[in-house]
């Protein structure tokens, strides 16, 4: 099974969350979900909690590169939410539903995330833009997943914002590069010789063989 990168995104609500609204730029954190799920979708499995606002954008670039979304993208929802589940749930049958805790929204979003974290082994983590949910999510990813790699999308403000950073190149470009294909594709160790295939099972096990070569001349 390819290896699994987490994702944990969402558009501050500024009545809910007004600080985090505040200083998100929800342009930038609309091109950072799409750029990596271009750079990864086809590649490598993605695993997150899915929100309403950043779902459909990863079915749209799903669609368009050509792959299957429902064996490459995982998601995660509690049953705590299940009156507000998108239709798209029911289409393509790649989520994973963790129980409530009877009464209790932090309880089921936590009961959630530890499932969420513990079913896969992750070799990196991206958090963009933001509210609380981010913090949480990344502390808990920190204590769960202690060998992956973490990657704070500074440049999207919100939550992600007071996120730490790497430092050196990789952390300046989280901060300040909008090229998010270009940060992704470096932050996460992607080649982009490497090749994209529509299910996982359909990929090789070793990197090298995933290269796109160009044919012999004959």
């Amino acid at each position: 099974m390819p290896s699994a990168i987490f994702l944990s995104a969402s558009v501050p609500d500024p009545k809910r969350s007004p600080k985090f609204a505040e200083t998100a730029d929800t342009v930038a954190i609309n091109a950072a979900v799409s750029a990596l799920v271009y750079v990864t979708l086809g590649r490598r499995l993605l695993v997150w909690g899915g929100h309403p606002a950043i779902t459909p954008m990863i079915c749209v670039v799903a669609e368009d590169i050509g792959v299957d979304y429902g064996s490459w993208v995982k998601l995660y929802q509690s049953l705590y939410f299940k009156d507000e589940f998108p239709e798209d749930n029911a289409r393509f049958q790649n989520v994973s539903y963790v129980d409530e805790v009877p009464g209790d929204r932090e309880g089921s979003l936590r009961r959630m995330r530890e499932k969420m974290f513990s079913d896969f082994k992750f070799s990196a983590a991206v958090f963009i833009g933001g509210m609380q949910g981010i913090i949480d999510e990344y502390e808990l990813f920190k204590r769960l997943q202690p060998d992956a790699c973490v990657f704070s999308v500074a440049s999207t403000g919100g939550a992600a914002l007071g996120l730490p950073v790497p430092n050196g190149e990789i952390g300046r470009d989280l901060a300040a590069n909008l090229d998010y294909v270009a940060v992704f594709h470096r932050s996460l160790g992607i080649s982009v010789r490497e090749e994209r295939f529509r299910r996982p099972d359909e990929q090789p096990a070793r990197t090298e063989d995933r290269f796109w070569r160009p044919s012999e001349k004959r």
